[in-house]
């Protein structure tokens, strides 16, 4: 279903692009190319059909006779919808002769719509994360929480790259204070990469702001939303991984409601997974108070006690952020040969279709 449900979005991608695209902004790479394929077939089918004309000359002495068709006998003024399976025959064709040329355009720019969101991973990096946490399917460098939250943000990551989305990805540390470590983008191994350098021992042993401020880390990754104006735009998506020993109620003179709100006005709901290994929700103290606060934004708290709860929190955040977003584009000789090439053999299967299905367009009228 969700190969079929990726299917769907790539199409209906390709064919609006399709739809954006300007004849008079189209570049042919390979027209000569396409015009010695061309004539090569129309050349072939004559050479067909003088060959069967022949055939047929010399089968006439075994020919059947049939009635003649009487002058009362009036022709059917639907008769003509016969060729219709042929008609979309020859219209695919001329846009398998388009995508042959291989179309691009040498610059444009663009406002397009792609399904993905824009995602602030947000990992805290503090000293309470040194605590155990024993996984098997979660590749981590050592059995602490502390690679658990970083090994389940980048298996979020990789569900993310594998399905149809185009997101936009951040990737925030945090401790007492909160720190970019990759702003927005779409350049996923670049994301992939600072993962890695924060997972490493060494790095995260380097890493001296060891205490645990999630308010910090929700706000700085606020922040960023607003740096790039991505504020009240529909998409944006904020992931906290943290052990969620926090009970602080104030940043800055905020209060964790106004911080909440701030989040919630902004268009911008929190998932958190709570790292705690064997710690049930209620076992860390600090739960009862994360978990409203946490939905107060529009998102989902996780107590993830152990690695199967935490792989079906990021499998159910990756279901729910599906969405659409809005992004301008500057491209610079891109192909464009795929929406020709999807239109072509969407009419091609049409006449087939019709050819097979309908009776009436396999008959003389």
């Amino acid at each position: 279903m969700a190969q079929l449900t990726g299917l769907l979005i790539v199409v209906r991608r390709t064919f609006g692009e399709l739809t954006r695209m300007r004849w008079n902004e189209l570049h042919f790479g390979a027209a000569d190319t396409t015009l010695l394929v061309l004539v090569a077939l129309a050349a072939t089918s004559l050479i067909m059909v003088a060959a069967r004309s022949i055939r047929h000359r010399r089968a006439r002495r075994a020919a059947v006779c049939v009635p003649a068709v009487l002058l009362v006998m009036r022709r059917s003024p639907f008769s003509s919808v016969r060729h219709v399976p042929f008609l979309l025959f020859l219209i695919g064709l001329i846009f398998f002769a388009i995508a042959l040329a291989d179309p691009l355009t040498a610059f444009t720019r663009e406002q397009v719509t792609y399904p993905g969101r824009r995602i602030a991973l947000v990992v805290d990096g503090s000293n309470s994360m040194i605590l155990p946490f024993e996984t098997s399917q979660l590749k981590t460098t050592v059995n602490r929480t502390y690679f658990t939250a970083v090994a389940s943000a980048e298996r979020f990551m990789r569900l993310r790259m594998n399905g149809p989305y185009r997101d936009l990805i951040a990737l925030i540390q945090f401790g007492n204070n909160a720190y970019v470590v990759t702003p927005f983008t779409t350049d996923y191994e670049n994301v992939l990469l600072s993962i890695r350098l924060i997972s490493d021992p060494v790095n995260w042993a380097r890493f001296s702001d060891g205490g645990t401020t999630i308010l910090e880390g929700i706000a700085e990754a606020a922040r960023l939303f607003k740096a790039f104006e991505f504020t009240n735009a529909s998409g944006n998506l904020m992931v906290v991984f943290s052990d969620g020993i926090d009970d602080q109620l104030q940043l800055k003179g905020q209060t964790i409601d106004r911080v909440v709100a701030t989040a919630r006005e902004s268009a911008i709901p929190v998932y958190m997974i709570r790292t705690a290994f064997k710690r049930k929700f209620g076992d860390v103290r600090e739960d009862r108070l994360w978990q409203p606060a946490i939905e107060r934004t529009g998102g989902r708290f996780y107590p993830a006690s152990d690695e199967a709860t935490i792989l079906r929190a990021v499998e159910d955040i990756d279901r729910l952020s599906a969405g659409r977003i809005d992004v301008r584009e500057y491209t610079a000789y891109q192909p464009r040969f795929a929406g020709y090439a999807l239109a072509a053999v969407a009419l091609w299967l049409s006449a087939m279709v019709l050819k097979l299905s309908v009776r009436s367009l396999r008959t003389f009228p």
